[in-house]
């Protein structure tokens, strides 16, 4: 008690007259001690702590991870968007018990639970989460965990919501620049021209042609080389409307990329790519599944405009192919996918290797959008990071401590706060929780593990 009293009084008196040198100088050497550790964390032993639990909210589409510790630090993180909670809840066992700030350490006894595409959510959450949980332990924010800054604004880029008229597109493309955003994405898919007769050959196949469309034998379940679609003459000038179109609202200094082109093979895709080369295109986006290496060469042998894909592809592992080939020009990770944080600084790096830039996709919370930020600041061949929720006024608000909104002129700025830097606002997170959810329900079924994970004998 009189250790503590002693340090209030003297708290006191250098917060009245401010701490002078001659009075630091005479003062205790207890007293400062106290003075200068006076910033560091001390509701926390970070060698003492275990993690004691992990739930789930569920916003809308998104599962937003939550790793509870014996001394009352926690972590946020996010599964990937449109992914199953249940990718993160099966990992609740392995990691029980483990010091949340042995990282890579519980990274390497988990990842093989995740794999490409929504699959590695859960991975890439649970790993989310620790790291923002290290970083409130240790005071730090995430960028420093993840060996420092290359900037100290991180540039991002919104899509645009898609109209059925070059026009009317344009317009609202040029309404994103006067949002203040200073690089963009159209979707401008073949669903635009599917009804003008003479564009298409083979689409009366196919009853939907929507890329999100999960019945079995659908044209949104068929990969690209396999629809048989192909896209004619009339069809590409058609397309090209919409980008002279673009071209005519937003000018030429705002780079602009091309994503959702449909599921055509990749001579349909060298034919339009080659047809947009006069618009000075930024990026063509997912033209063909990311399996296939060798097409994707072709392809980007075949157009003088930038290709990348990656934002379904799961650990460092998954990209070294397309990078050691140069099959693409940029990688595209999105961490929620890739295996977290620190895995997509490590594809950031190996594609800077390779001479090769890196743009990030993101469509989840503002907790792993932030996490994002960090990632993005402390890769140096970062580009820009995806902003998929611009058009959700209630968006931001699902998280408190940082500055509002958070682009400004079209940039994030890198936050200094401990971990990711945000906490969650629970009450307008549960205002926007899925149908029949709770915030953070009790897990007590996933405790159990009941398995015999060891993948050698």
């Amino acid at each position: 008690m009189k250790s503590n009293k002693n340090r209030r009084d003297f708290l006191r008196k250098a917060g009245l007259g401010g701490l002078g040198l001659g009075m630091f100088v005479h003062a205790s050497a207890e007293e400062q001690i106290e003075y200068l550790t006076q910033n560091v964390s001390r509701h926390s032993t970070p060698s003492d702590l275990k993690i004691t639990d992990m739930r789930i909210a569920q916003v809308g589409n998104v599962p937003i991870v939550k790793i509870y510790t014996n001394q009352g630090a926690y972590g946020l993180g996010d599964v990937r968007d449109g992914a199953d909670k249940r990718y993160a809840l099966m990992l609740k066992s392995r990691i029980l018990g483990e010091n949340p700030c042995n990282v890579e350490r519980i990274f390497k006894i988990i990842k093989q639970f995740g794999d490409h595409g929504r699959q590695g959510g859960g991975v890439s959450g649970v790993e989310m989460a620790l790291w923002d949980l290290t970083g409130k332990v240790y005071d730090v924010p995430l960028y420093q965990l993840l060996g420092g800054k290359y900037r100290d604004r991180v540039r991002i880029y919104v899509d645009t919501p898609t109209v059925n008229d070059p026009d009317e597109f344009a317009r609202k493309m040029k309404g994103r620049i006067d949002q203040g955003f200073t690089i963009m994405k159209m979707d401008i898919g073949i669903g635009l021209i599917k009804d003008i007769p003479g564009t298409l050959t083979n689409t009366e196949h196919w009853d939907e042609m929507r890329g999100w469309e999960q019945t079995k034998g659908s044209y949104g379940l068929t990969m690209h080389p396999f629809t048989r679609v192909q896209i004619t003459d009339k069809g590409i000038a058609e397309m090209v409307k919409y980008l002279a179109a673009m071209r005519e609202q937003v000018g030429w200094e705002v780079p602009v990329a091309i994503d959702h082109l449909g599921h055509m093979g990749l001579n349909s895709m060298i034919r339009l790519g080659k047809a947009f080369e006069p618009y000075n295109i930024a990026w063509l986006e997912d033209l063909i599944p990311w399996q296939y290496t060798d097409q994707w060469k072709e392809i980007s042998r075949a157009i003088n405009i930038p290709t990348l894909t990656g934002e379904d592809i799961y650990l460092k592992e998954g990209f070294r192919e397309l990078i050691e080939k140069r099959a693409v020009d940029m990688v595209h990770p999105d961490p929620v996918s890739a295996g977290g944080y620190l895995e997509t600084k490590r594809i950031g790096d190996m594609a800077e290797e390779h001479g090769m830039a890196m743009a990030l996709h993101h469509a989840s919370s503002p907790v792993s959008f932030m996490g994002c930020v960090h990632t993005a600041a402390a890769t140096e061949n970062f580009v820009a990071l995806e902003h998929h929720s611009v058009d959700k006024p209630w968006w931001e608000d699902l998280v408190n401590g940082l500055e509002k909104p958070m682009v400004q002129d079209g940039y994030v700025k890198v936050p200094e706060k401990p971990g990711v830097g945000v906490e969650l606002n629970e009450e307008v997170v549960k205002e926007h929780l899925k149908k029949g959810e709770e915030l953070f329900a009790p897990t007590e079924e996933w405790n159990a593990r009941q398995s015999w994970d060891r993948q050698w004998s």
